[in-house]
This record gives C-alpha cells, structure tokens and sequence, in this order.
C-alpha cells in the first residue's frame, strides 16, 4: 500500500521528501514556500525527480541515523551493496551561527562487491511550468528556465557529469557524492568535503536530540517527532510551518487540497509549546520575536496565519498542469484562509506567551514587548469575543459561534491575568477577572446541550466536535468533571470510527469528511487518559502508532478503511500530538539533567 513512504530532510531553511527507493520527490529551493526544482509528488510526468536506479534485483531498505535528520536508504543484491545517504548540511560554524545552504548532499557510500546503478536526473524548475534545459559545464551541471521566470540549478558530482545526464550505468567501487545547489559553489566539492559535511551535520543533530529529556516509554518517537518539527521551522525569521508539502489530499481525488507551508499561528504555538516543554527555548525565542514583528502597532490584529518571512498576502492560485497527487486536483500555491477570522488564536497565543514566561522567566527578551502584547490582546478579546468567526477548521461558509473560539476567549483572559500577577500589574485585574468569568458562564450556558449530555462544536448546535476535547487541556474544565466525561462519552460514540476519529461529522463547504484528521485522534486518547481510562488510551495509543508510514512519520489525515495517510506530510500538528500522549504514558528519568540552551 502507497502510505506515504517518504522521509524527510531539512535544515531549516528548505526541506526535500525522499522516496522509500530513494527518489527525491518534492523539494523548493531556495527556501520552503520558493518554486518546486522536484515535484513528482504531484505529476508523475510533469513535476520532476533525482532517481537513483540499481541495476539487478536489489532489495531496498531505508531508516533515519539514529536521533539525526540524515536518512540512508540501503541497496543490497548479494554481496553488492552501497548507501545512499541524504541531508541538507547545518552545523555550527566558527562565529556561532549556522551553515545551512540551499543545498541537498547525496553521499553514496560503497559498502561492498560490485554494485550497479543509474541515474535519472530530472528537476522541472519553477513547479515545471516552463522547458527545463541542461548543460555540462567544467564543474558542475547547470539546470535553466527562463520562459516564464529565470531560474538556475547546480548539480557537482564526483561522477561523470555527461554519464549522469544521459542515464549511463556508473559501477561503484569507491564512495562519491551528488550535490544540488541553488547557488554556484565558489569552492568546488570534493567526496572528502561532503563527507565532512554528513560528519558535521551528523554531530549537530545528535547534540540537538541528546538535549531532549530521556522518557521511559516512546523516546524513539518522540525524539523522531521532535527532530520533524525541527525541521520544519524556518530559523531566519522563527516562523514555524504547518508542512512541508502542498495540495497533498485529504481524500483521494476529492478537492480538499490546501499549501501548507506557512505559518498558521495556531500551529505553530502548539508547536512550540510542546518544543518548549522539551527544553529548546531557542526554538521558542525566536517565535516569540516573529510574533512581535508582526504585532508593530498595539491595535493591530492578528491574521490566522502569514508566509515564512512575515508575508501578510498569500493570494492563492492553482497550478493546471500538474495532475495532482494521484489525480486529485486543484494543486494550489497560496492558502486564500490568510483573510479568514478565528478568535482563537489569541488565546493560542496568550497561552505560548504565558508557558515561555513561567518557564524560562530569567532568559526571556523582550518582557516590556510581551506585556503589551498581553494587553493588546486582551484589548482585542474584550471587543470582539461575541462575534462569531469561521473557527478551527477553517469553514469557509457562514461564520458561527464556535466553542473552540469562545474557549481560547476565555483562555486569553486566564493566561493574561496569570501574566499580570507574574509581572505585579494588578491594575487592570478587576476587569479582566469579571470578564473572563462572563466568557465562562457564556460558554456553559450556550454550548453545552443538555439532549446530547455534551459540550457542541458551535451554540445551538447539536453537532460534535473533536476540538472541545481540548477544553480540558487548556484548563477551562476539570478532567473528571461530569461534563467533560460524557462529553469524551459522546465524542466518543458520535465521531469515532474504527478508533479512528472524524474532525466533525456535519457537512461543510465540501461535503462530508471521509478521512480522520491524524491530531484529533491523538486529542482523544490524551482525553481518554485524563478521564482515568489509561489502559484503553494506551492500547488506541500503540494502535494508532502502527498507522505511521515506514520511518515513523504521520501526515495530516488516515483513511478510515484503508489506514494509509493522507493529506499535507509531514504535519506539525500530528506529531505535536504524537509527543503530547507519548509523555502521558511516561515519565521523565530521575536523573534527567538541567537542560542546557538549544540553538
């Protein structure tokens, strides 16, 4: 069964998806959301690849290195056998930043025998909308479009570059090397220099993982889970990406899909929370900072979401030519939500702000600028938490009163008067206390559903909805308190579908959904847990683990008949969930350390 089998390779700035036969798939250079320079992903003829291609029968494995972002696919026939290892090289550099160039390194590794291979190289720059024209140069491979847009790209080998080029069979018999650069190299490569770079790049990512807590149960998945979401952060500006892909379906060949490689304010604070509770501030400080560049003005208002480099329009747009991934179009660049309103997200918000201030209160900049934040949104909050808004899910119908939104309401004004206390500025606390009491009692008094015994997705209404799940987690109500078990109950009962849950199960602007969205499972088994069903949590828990694809890696949604994953890969969400339930089903190391700072 097609489950997604790619891994993913990054460096923070760009990321590429590689096949599980070693294809590179997916990758835009220079940076995540730039143009496709490989996108078989979503056109089989039209998107381009780089196939390494044995000759003979070999058998094929692929895994991660142990606790990096550097993924070896194995080929073996007999005693012909050599490796693939790919990577984006980042590492520490002398004056204490990084290197991490726009640039992916394939070392092949020879292992033993006689091993066979051929290569087709096939990038389509800018998403293949133009010819893509080939030149052998002294140095390198030059790969140019200019019909629609100049673009160029470099390819050095250790190999011969015309071989290559036109698919001749290279007989290995000492390691060498490919590297795809977005820029001309002023030195040039060597195997020496790029095996240098795996060491390099090898070191940094087992220093950043050895800083993550050691837990008794799950430590592999969550430090895999850990290092994904890694990878998707983009350091320049500290934006965090929903995933590294775009249009990849919900429900294959349904129209649900969406780009994804921006930073949605929700997600990327849930994300860092998480990160955060795993020790790396640094992650979060520059999130912190991405947000404040974006809040200039004290009136200003927070969009849903914006581009990686703090881009407020993201106009979005669909690529005809592409046949989508297996024939489910449009193919959209651009996500048109950046216009929508979702009162949550200042709760969202106001909780990271609030968690990063209580844990790393002596190692926190810019206090004077989160402070106004605070009051900026509570400001916000008090004048618009009536009004209804288009919510979690991102309905693009009619806006309505939905309690996630009216939830985070309520968890703004609880995290805001928390900072208060924390920083002495009682001034304002008599308001903001009488406040958040009138969004609660509001709350309880228009979505709860007495038929149905349970907390409803919007006020009237007699829908589910997997996100009152998370009413428990953010604080509003106590996890065994009778309302929030028979809604769990009911949740239960109405959403679930082979331990597999639905996001809702009324119709939307689509029709209705028939894949599971990956984190409201997760939601649920983390309900489960709370309400004191700890062994069923746990079963669904592993269960739900054997859904992940070959490296342990989950996408946005599972089919509910056939389990294979589906929708945008990898997603943030999903495995910020994954590291949330793993650390309910264990406990930290007595003799966990004092985490030190993680760049």
């Amino acid at each position: 069964m097609d489950n997604l089998n790619y891994g993913i390779i990054g460096n923070c700035r760009s990321a590429a998806l590689i096949s599980k036969e070693g294809s590179i798939d997916w990758c835009c250079l220079p940076q995540f959301d730039s143009t496709s320079i490989f996108a078989k992903l979503l056109d089989e003829q039209k998107g381009g690849s780089f196939e390494i291609q044995p000759k003979g029968d070999y058998g094929i494995e692929q895994e991660y290195y142990p606790n990096t972002a550097i993924l070896i696919t194995r080929f073996s026939e007999g005693d012909n056998v050599f490796e693939l290892h790919d990577f984006m090289p980042r590492h520490h550099k002398m004056n204490g930043k990084y290197k991490a160039q726009p640039e992916i390194i394939r070392y092949v590794k020879y292992v033993s025998g006689s091993p066979k291979f051929t290569v087709k190289y096939d990038p389509k720059l800018e998403y293949g909308l133009g010819e893509t024209k080939h030149f052998v140069k002294e140095d390198f491979i030059a790969s140019l479009t200019h019909k629609l847009k100049y673009d160029t790209l470099f390819l050095y080998t250790s190999f011969d570059k015309e071989g290559v080029l036109e698919g001749h069979e290279i007989s290995l018999k000492e390691d060498g090397y490919f590297l795809i650069c977005y820029n001309e190299k002023i030195l040039k490569p060597t195997t020496e220099k790029t095996g240098l770079e795996l060491e390099r790049t090898k070191v940094y990512w087992l220093d950043w993982a050895a800083k993550t807590p050691d837990y008794q149960k799950f430590k592999d998945e969550i430090v895999r889970s850990a290092i994904t979401l890694k990878m998707l952060t983009y350091d320049k500006t500290g934006a965090v990406l929903a995933a590294a892909t775009t249009s990849l379906p919900e429900t294959i060949g349904e129209v649900r899909n969406w780009d994804y490689r921006f930073c949605w304010i929700r997600d990327a604070s849930m994300v860092i929370k998480v990160v955060s509770e795993l020790g790396h501030k640094n992650s979060a400080k520059r999130y912190l900072q991405f947000i404040i560049d974006l809040m200039p003005d004290k009136d200003e208002k927070l969009q849903i979401m914006y581009g990686i480099n703090k881009e407020k329009t993201l106009t979005e747009k669909t690529l005809g030519h592409f046949d989508g991934y297996k024939g489910s179009k449009p193919v959209r660049v651009g996500n048109a939500a950046y216009k929508q309103r979702q009162n949550d997200i200042y709760g969202i918000l106001m909780d990271v702000i609030y968690e990063q201030l209580k844990n790393f209160s002596n190692d926190i900049e810019n206090v004077e600028e989160l402070w106004s934040i605070t009051k900026g949104i509570v400001w916000i909050v008090g004048k618009h938490w009536e009004e209804p808004d288009k919510g979690i899910w991102e309905f693009r119908g009619e806006d309505k009163h939905f309690t996630f939104s009216k939830v985070l309401c309520w968890v703004a004004l609880d995290r805001a008067i928390k900072v208060a206390n924390m920083f002495g500025k009682t001034r304002k606390l008599e308001h903001w206390t009488a406040l958040e009491q009138k969004i609660k009692d509001d709350i309880h008094e228009n979505a709860w559903n007495s038929d149905i015994n349970a907390f409803v997705q919007c006020y009237g209404s007699r829908h589910l909805d997997a996100s009152v799940l998370l009413m428990e987690p953010y604080g509003f109500i106590h996890a065994r308190d009778p309302k929030y078990v028979s809604t769990v109950k009911a949740i239960e009962e109405g959403l679930s579908n082979d331990g597999l849950l639905y996001r809702y199960k009324n119709e939307d602007d689509f029709g209705l959904p028939s894949s599971s969205f990956t984190i409201c499972t997760f939601w649920f088994i983390n309900a489960l847990f709370k309400i004191g069903e700890e062994e069923k949590a746990l079963e669904q828990f592993e269960r739900l683990l054997g859904y992940s694809n070959h490296l342990g890696l989950f996408s946005e949604d599972i089919d509910f008949k056939t389990k294979r994953l589906l929708g945008n890969f990898p997603q943030a969400y999903s495995h910020l969930a994954l590291i949330e339930c793993a650390i309910n089903f264990s406990t930290k190391q007595k003799d966990e350390k004092i985490l030190e700072s993680i760049k």
